[in-house]
């Protein structure tokens, strides 16, 4: 079983970690408007997926 010999500091772990870091989120536009969004995503703008409307229509009363 692997056991460390010594504690490893702070500093010498978090100087290990530095590489360990967050990329910025891929950004597309949006086909049919243009607006910037999240990939694979229905467009929070207009509300269409791969060509269609997904969202349900706000303004229908039932």
């Amino acid at each position: 079983m692997a056991v460390p010999k010594q504690k490893i500091s702070k500093a010498r772990g978090r100087k290990r970690r530095t590489h360990y870091k967050t990329s910025a989120p891929t950004i597309t536009l949006c086909p049919e408007c243009q607006e910037p969004k999240l990939p694979h995503t229905a467009c929070p703008e207009c509300g269409t997926y791969k060509g269609r409307n997904v969202t349900p229509d706000m303004d229908a009363d039932d």
